[in-house]
Formats: structure tokens, sequence, C-alpha cells
């Protein structure tokens, strides 16, 4: 059960990062603020959402559940 809880957070991780990066890369330019904004966004939310899945599978998994 730690291998998937560990698999799902590095894969959360790596999908809103490359979305993030993706709608940075296709922003349009400077005057262009939403994909911007929502690159960042999701680049910020890849910073939280794959730590707290890797720790919440640890508190989780303990023991000889961990296995």
């Amino acid at each position: 059960m730690k291998i998937l809880s560990r698999a799902a957070a590095v894969l959360a991780f790596l999908f809103c990062f490359s979305g993030g990066a993706w709608f940075l890369s296709h922003g349009g330019g400077s005057d262009n603020v939403l994909p911007i904004g929502l690159g960042l966004y999701f680049i910020g939310k890849a910073f939280f959402v794959g730590p707290m899945l890797w720790l919440a599978g640890e508190k989780c998994c303990s023991g000889s559940d961990g296995k």
C-alpha cells in the first residue's frame, strides 16, 4: 500500500507540474495573464499536493502494512 501511495503522490506532482509548465510555455506573451496565472497555480498545486499525498501515505501505512 505504501508503494501505491508513493506512486500516486509522484504522479499527482508530475501531472500538475507538467500541466502548469504547458500553460506557461503556451502563454502567448506577457499581455495574456490568464494562462500565466493558471500555469503558476498548477505548479504551486504540484508542490503542495504531491508532498501532502506522500505524507498521508506515510502516516496511513505504518508498521507491517507498509511492507
